[in-house]
């Protein structure tokens, strides 16, 4: 038994910081490299990282050292742990140098530790290899404080009015991925939600995937997965007065299906949908046939206004010019 490596990122520094280790390391057997492209989604990367564990031995414990927590790269891995109870995994985010240089030196000092105990040394070391000139410059460590017990809440009854009665939705995008990082750290402060509401039958319908979504969640914001149903009842609900929500939509069908079952929203972000057998590029993100065109078509005859990017600081592109332009067959 021993511990294999997997380097996970968005774009290629997982490939950059992995030749880094090797500068100044050397050679390290056992560690694989997984690059998640602009071009891939999410079952593209999934495939990768199940090549990777499959490089190793069958009773190799694995360490994941991935870039950022609740991007596709961290979900992903989630996704894979969550499917194989039987093998030991750790999956640690904020991959930077000195995480990666401590890994392979927990490895060398101990070759029978557990990935347990080689992922605690390692969040020491990473977080301790953060440092600044002047010193004066770096922060004192807080003190933790211990919190307030909160008196238990039972549920609002039903009927109960809150706020003015009707849900706040600051945004809804259609994203194959759904809650990723990209999500977690750019649309939901930049949409100032509170709460995130994944609205799919199929991903409702999925204990792990619905686990993993949960956990994505940034600092703050609760997140939901609810069959498009519930979304339409939730939406009339005046118990959900005071929420301010960012609904994610994997394919534009459920968005077609919650809007036309009463969901007032009055536009959409379109943000990315993974390209499939069967589907055209639109741009780089964006893959399309022609029932999703004919669901975008629905969609504007309803009076839903589109806006195009995948992160708040790109700029805003013409849905239907970027379909015309591309040809869907």
């Amino acid at each position: 038994m021993s511990i294999g490596i997997i380097i996970a990122s968005h774009g290629e520094f997982a490939a950059g910081i992995h030749q880094s280790g090797q500068m100044i390391f050397g050679e390290q057997e056992k560690v694989q490299v997984v690059t998640f492209m602009p071009s891939e989604g999410p079952d593209d990367l999934y495939a990768k990282i199940v090549t990777a564990i499959d490089a190793f031995d069958a009773d190799d414990e694995i360490l994941v050292l991935a870039d950022l927590w609740s991007g596709s790269p961290f979900n992903q891995a989630s996704r894979v742990m969550g499917e194989r109870p039987e093998r030991q995994f750790a999956i640690i985010t904020g991959l930077n140098l000195p995480m990666l240089i401590q890994a392979y030196t927990e490895r060398l000092m101990d070759a029978n530790a557990g990935v347990a105990q080689v992922a605690a040394n390692i969040i020491k070391e990473s977080k301790d290899g953060i440092k600044v000139l002047p010193e004066e410059l770096q922060p004192e460590e807080a003190v933790a404080v211990a919190p307030v017990a909160q008196a238990p809440q039972g549920a609002i009854p039903e009927g109960t009015v809150i706020g003015d009665g009707k849900l706040k939705i600051n945004l809804a995008r259609i994203d194959t991925r759904l809650l990723h990082g990209q999500v977690a750290t750019n649309w939901t402060p930049a949409s100032k939600a509170d709460r995130i509401i994944v609205a799919s039958d199929k991903v409702a319908a999925d204990d792990l995937r619905k686990q993993l979504i949960k956990q994505a969640a940034p600092n703050g914001v609760k997140a939901n997965v609810v069959p498009i149903k519930k979304l339409i009842e939730a939406a009339k609900d005046p118990r959900f007065g005071n929420t301010h929500a960012l609904i994610l939509f994997e394919t534009p069908q459920e968005a077609l299906e919650a809007i036309e079952g009463g969901v007032e929203i009055a536009e959409l972000n379109v943000g990315s949908m993974a390209h499939s057998t069967g589907k055209t590029m639109v741009n780089n993100v964006l893959s399309m046939d022609k029932d999703d065109v004919a669901t975008f078509e629905r969609l504007r005859d309803l009076g839903v206004k589109f806006d195009v990017r995948k992160v708040p600081n790109d700029s805003k592109k013409d849905l239907f010019e970027l379909i015309r332009k591309a040809n869907v067959q």
